[in-house]
């Protein structure tokens, strides 16, 4: 029986000796041997063992503290601190390229965020695409955050799948192939308040495993939700779930033209895996036409990512009847609105903002504060359930209705649609993409039948 219990505990030790062994420390406690500075000014100094982050004004741009080293498939566990007021992060799979923006710092981002917001935790593509996982995606975990203590931090970047936790809450999901390798750097953001200069980011204990990673990964999440930011594709998650695509990338497979048996000739371009209504004369359906699914949807959940340029005007429409409005202008259908409030004239007509952007079109006015990317792509969500319907952008609910009660009636009363005899209020209908006569890019593109 001992001699039985002294093996278990030797076999125990070599394994926890075996373990402790896969991980690599990044930094010696001593000085910045293997890191460098590089973009901003802020400062690092080195206090008890602990890399300190010093905010600095009028320093325009983001300061980071880059590994020398690049690392591709990797665990990484760090423990950090972060003064109240700042926003920070960890940059990984990043790089800096004279050919890009002048060897601007770019990739993604493990956020640290100590605003009400609660984005901590969250995936930030820097200089680049900007959110890919924001925590409005994963509410639950938005109490992770600790402020003012440490918060200890995991990332696992193994192939496509990047996942992240803060102090062992699941934060982040998703599958991007954009980068595969690129340094480790700890950032010292820009701040636009002088009263924080002098507050401090602080990081200690940044270890990472590039061995037997399969032995050291945590198990797949079956918790939270998974975003994938390989355009036009369906992971494996998202075919489980139903997902479909509603336009594969490449063909025009699935839709035609509103007003024709086939995909207009002229007015849409398939580019780099985008489907692009090209600028014309800013008319409504004056140049190649609205496009439509070729099958009517009922009750679904759709999400499409749209960019929009300088002043453009567009549309998604739903529950679509392309039998009405054989005249000029567009296909009747409900529309979540897509527009540049900023620089398109329409912004200002309709009632209190009810033709701006993610609004329900000339209905239900969608909020001013909506999370809104500038010169990025956005996610327009669209669920239907029955007569209840919501619109999200980027994972924020911003307008949502039930057709066929008396104050939808109203509503349609007192719009455009009125003329239309039930406007909105068909069982089924297709799902149309607007030429407005503005250029305008369309991608991700998928749909779950509920």
């Amino acid at each position: 029986m001992k001699k039985n219990f002294l093996l278990i505990v030797l076999v125990v030790t070599a394994l926890s000796l075996s373990a402790q062994e896969q991980w690599e420390n990044l930094f010696n406690g001593r000085n910045f041997k293997g890191w460098k500075k590089i973009n901003g000014t802020a400062e690092y100094v080195i206090r008890d063992g602990t890399i300190i982050g010093i905010s600095k004004w009028n320093v325009p741009t983001n300061t980071f503290l880059i590994t020398e080293k690049k690392f591709g498939d990797f665990i990484l566990e760090l423990e950090y601190r972060i003064d109240d007021g700042l926003n920070s992060g960890v940059q990984f799979r990043s790089n800096s390229l004279k050919e890009y923006q002048n060897g601007r710092v770019h990739g993604y981002q493990f956020e640290f965020d100590t605003s009400p917001r609660a984005w901590s935790g969250g995936i930030y593509d820097e200089a680049r695409r900007g959110w890919l996982y924001p925590m409005d995606k994963n509410p639950t975990a938005k109490n992770a955050f600790k402020p003012g203590s440490w918060n200890k931090i995991r990332i696992e970047a193994i192939g496509k799948s990047i996942r992240t936790w803060l102090n062992d809450v699941p934060c982040s999901d998703i599958l991007c192939d954009m980068t595969p390798e690129g340094f480790i750097a700890l950032q010292v953001h820009a701040i636009k308040d002088e009263s924080l200069a002098g507050k401090e980011i602080a990081w200690k204990n940044i270890r990472i495993c590039t061995k037997d990673i399969e032995n050291v990964r945590r198990p797949n999440f079956n918790n939270i939700p998974q975003v994938n930011c390989i355009d036009n594709t369906l992971s494996e998650l998202e075919q489980q779930q139903g997902w479909k695509l509603l336009w594969d990338g490449k063909t025009t497979e699935g839709w035609r033209g509103a007003r024709l048996n086939v995909f207009p000739q002229k007015g849409w371009n398939i580019e780099n895996g985008m489907l692009k209504v090209e600028k014309s004369s800013g008319g409504e359906s004056t140049n190649g036409g609205d496009i439509v699914t070729v099958r009517k949807y009922k009750n679904f959940e759709l999400t499409v990512d749209f960019k929009i340029t300088q002043g453009a005007n567009s549309g998604v429409k739903y529950f679509v009847d392309t039998e009405l409005n054989q005249g000029k202008g567009s296909s009747i259908g409900c529309e979540f609105q897509i527009l540049d409030d900023k620089n398109h004239p329409d912004a200002k007509l309709g009632v209190n903002g009810n033709r701006q952007l993610g609004s329900l079109y000339d209905l239900i006015a969608a909020p001013d504060n909506k999370p809104y990317r500038k010169n990025f792509f956005n996610t327009a969500r669209i669920i239907v359930k029955g007569n209840k319907v919501e619109h999200y952008l980027n994972d924020v609910k911003i307008v949502e209705y039930e057709r066929g009660t008396q104050m939808w009636k109203a509503l349609v009363a007192y719009s455009k649609y009125s003329v239309w005899p039930n406007f909105g209020e068909v069982e089924e209908g297709h799902i149309l993409l607007q030429d407005h006569g503005d250029e305008v890019w369309f991608k991700n593109i998928k749909i779950k039948e509920l």
